[in-house]
């Protein structure tokens, strides 16, 4: 994105570029509306605040972007479609970019313009953490009982595993336990469970489950016994599983994967629709915020009366080089302060919208819209 002086009208530098980048880049004008100006030192002052909302918006609007993505996991394919602006290509958007009156009204003073768009995304990125966060809670919650689900012998929820007719119930003395053994052990279990404490009932062993490292066994004992039994039995590799068999609590924990399961699904589609809304909104608001840009640091570079041509310029990797040589060469003679078109440490250069350290200084207004908002 680029601004030069009118040469005899701004349209006529509009299409003196486009001779100049044949074979090199297609140039598309970049329609600016006619902005209150407001006095220098506001201009000035606005240069720095612009260049912070431009990083923050672009910023948020990346992070959209990048939960649209997450948010749609298995639904990769749908992820373009849902990155839009005005139901547009970025690209088009931006090359056929028309200046939005109804949410800028261009009366307003180029300072409560830049307030309208900062509040709009901050506004944004604040329902972005409350719906991310509420989003992710029951995602979390769905991963945890699913992995339990699924999981080792050792960690997952033995509900699902086990009948009632495993266990011993209702009885004052005796508890059905449930053992996890290691396969290449099966046989030390056999020979010795009934032998790690005393009060264990003979033959009360059963395999119920197993995976491809462990068996789930159940052995009935006395209670008063339990706590030995475990403690002999970690001595010997087998690990007693505290479990209780409980019909009711077994029944909630379905019910609350099907809940949360419910609850993701409601959520899915109205927040997919959110994020499309909205990443919509904040990169045309970050596209507005770049052509306050361009008007305010043109006015500042080149003066009054408001004379230039904002133009756009899609380089490819192989010409981006030969782009700016032309560039340079077509307009070195706007660099009156006579600065090099190569890096300068701009610390010490009074230039606004310059306040970076090291940052890159042309003799026309130049900035970067980079589309590619799902790289990191």
């Amino acid at each position: 994105m680029i601004s030069a002086p009118g040469d005899k009208t701004p349209q006529q530098t509009y299409v003196n570029l486009k001779e100049r980048m044949t074979g090199l880049s297609p140039v598309f004008q970049l329609h600016i509306p006619e902005l209150k100006v407001g006095t220098l030192d506001t201009l000035v002052g606005l240069s720095d605040d612009l260049g912070k909302l431009d990083a923050f918006v672009e910023s948020v609007t990346r992070k959209l972007a990048h939960y649209m993505v997450d948010v749609l996991e298995e639904h990769q394919d749908r992820i373009m479609e849902n990155l839009l602006a005005n139901g547009q290509e970025l690209s088009n958007f931006v090359t056929k970019f028309q200046w939005d009156t109804a949410k800028y009204p261009i009366k307003q003073s180029l300072r409560n313009l830049t307030e309208i768009i900062s509040k709009q995304v901050n506004q944004i990125e604040h329902d972005l953490k409350t719906k991310s966060s509420a989003f992710n809670t029951i995602r979390g919650n769905l991963a945890t009982l699913e992995r339990k689900k699924t999981g080792s012998l050792l960690t997952r929820n033995l509900g699902e595993l086990v009948q009632k007719d495993d266990f011993v119930l209702d009885s004052e003395y005796l508890t059905t336990q449930l053992v996890v053994v290691p396969r290449p052990i099966y046989t030390d279990w056999k020979n010795c469970y009934w032998k790690l404490t005393d009060m264990v009932v003979p033959e009360s062993s059963r395999l119920v489950h197993e995976d491809n490292e462990h068996g789930l066994f159940t052995v009935t004992l006395f209670k008063k016994v339990v706590d030995e039994f475990k403690h002999h039995a970690r001595e010997k590799k087998f690990l007693v599983r505290d479990f209780v068999y409980d019909e009711q609590a077994l029944e909630a924990g379905k019910n609350e994967i099907t809940k949360l399961e419910s609850d993701k699904k409601k959520q899915f589609g109205p927040l997919v629709r959110w994020l499309r809304v909205n990443f919509s909104d904040c990169f045309i608001a970050w596209i507005h915020v770049k052509a306050l840009r361009v008007f305010v640091e043109s006015v500042l570079r080149y003066g009054l009366p408001v004379n230039f041509q904002a133009m756009l310029l899609q380089p490819s990797k192989k010409t981006h080089k030969r782009i700016k040589d032309a560039l340079n060469s077509c307009y070195q003679h706007l660099d009156n302060q006579g600065f090099s078109s190569t890096m300068h440490d701009t610390q010490n250069l009074d230039i606004p919208g310059l306040s970076l350290p090291q940052q890159e200084y042309y003799p026309y207004v130049f900035y970067q819209i980079k589309l590619d908002l799902l790289e990191r």
